[in-house]
């Protein structure tokens, strides 16, 4: 049987990067190598819409993560964590790790943080020193408004806005630069459609500031030192020689795509799975606005998420993710990143479909597909 991916990460690779990353191994520290990483430099830089240096980590998101905290907070500093899903708590915990003092604003699941409660925040406590956001929250297909976020903390020159954009760079809008965000990051396993291994990350001239007083510790990611190898074309470490050569092609590919479009054929796909499943019956867990990474599902109550996760499973050999904490059993989640298309998404809401109709769920066969079909034509 043909496997399909259709998680939030890993995403599907296409075949002409999986080529690109069969060739025969080349040393990282040659001129051939340093051509790849400015080719690689030029790239993320128009993908994140920033003038500044995007850093290549050989880590999942969650290193850049922590290193976007190491690089700019100090022993004690406060911060503000919008926690609205599983990856909005990571945020507390890489801070708390690396003993900052953390005030969380709990976020319905399903539900965008308001950004007035985050101004109020600010205004109440001015010990606070950074924001930490989702852009995109996997866990729940939340878009925060990181535009109105950073308009709040753009006023403020003691206030960084940090911002985990794993599932929304490549994805929808964030210009990095035009924002004002302080430090965003990114992961190889998501909209730039490689395998997990790859992390990125930029910083602001606010956050190189921020960065001057910083006395956490860090080695592997000490942006200081990437800041220096990247204007050689080169890493500080080791870096992930193959998924670098797979990101200069994939970049490639989005160069000629073009962003607008790119972001457009996000959108485009995701409106298409939401109208398609509301049209089955199902109803979408994200009540504010979608990110168009993933679409998040509610299964029929006496049905449940972890018979539909396993009926697509067995019977179309499609892979989708299910929930977290408390969403665990009640929602599945079909991304729209990585090599997906069109015809891709056709062939998941037809598999939803049988499946459902198969365990019991009463709606109008193909009411789905003709649905996303009208949507995507």
């Amino acid at each position: 049987m043909k496997k399909y991916v259709f998680t939030p990460g890993p995403v599907p690779v296409p075949n002409e990067v999986l080529v690109e990353m069969a060739k025969p191994i080349i040393h990282h520290r040659t001129a051939e190598f340093e051509d790849i990483v400015k080719k690689v430099r030029d790239g993320l830089k128009y993908i994140f819409q920033t003038e500044q240096e995007v850093f290549i980590l050989a880590s999942s998101g969650t290193g850049a993560m922590e290193g976007a905290v190491a690089n700019t907070l100090c022993r004690g500093d406060k911060v503000l964590v919008v926690n609205g899903g599983k990856f909005g708590e990571r945020w507390g915990k890489i801070a708390r790790a690396y003993g900052l003092k953390v005030e969380e604003i709990m976020v319905e699941w399903g539900r965008a943080v308001d950004p007035k409660i985050i101004e109020t925040k600010l205004n109440d406590d001015p010990s606070i020193k950074a924001v930490l956001l989702q852009a995109s929250e996997t866990s729940t297909g939340v878009m925060h408004p990181t535009d109105k976020v950073a308009e709040i903390t753009n006023k403020r020159d003691d206030v960084i806005l940090i911002v985990d954009g794993i599932t929304g760079v490549g994805v929808f809008p964030l210009p990095f630069d035009k924002l004002g965000i302080d430090v965003l990051v990114g992961g190889s396993q998501k909209a730039f459609m490689l395998p997990p291994g790859l992390a990125f990350a930029s910083m602001s001239e606010k956050a190189w500031k921020f960065n001057e007083t910083s006395d956490l510790p860090k080695f592997y990611f000490n942006f200081k030192d990437y800041l220096k190898s990247a204007e050689k074309n080169t890493t500080p470490w080791t870096p992930a020689v193959t998924l670098t050569i797979g990101l200069a092609e994939v970049l490639r590919n989005f160069r000629e795509e073009g962003l607008e479009n790119l972001h457009k054929r996000h959108q485009n796909l995701s409106h298409a799975t939401r109208e398609a499943f509301k049209a089955i019956g199902l109803e979408i867990y994200t009540k504010d606005q979608h990110s168009t990474a993933l679409t998040a599902a509610i299964a029929p109550p006496e049905i449940g998420a972890a018979n539909v996760i396993k009926g697509l499973k067995e019977n179309f050999g499609m892979t989708v993710a299910g929930g977290q904490d408390e969403a665990k059993g009640k929602i599945f989640r079909v991304s729209h990143i990585g090599y997906i298309d069109k015809s891709d998404t056709v062939a998941i809401i037809a598999a939803v479909e049988s499946t459902l109709k198969k365990l019991g769920h009463k709606f109008e066969l193909g009411a789905g597909v003709a649905k996303a079909i009208e949507i995507l034509d």
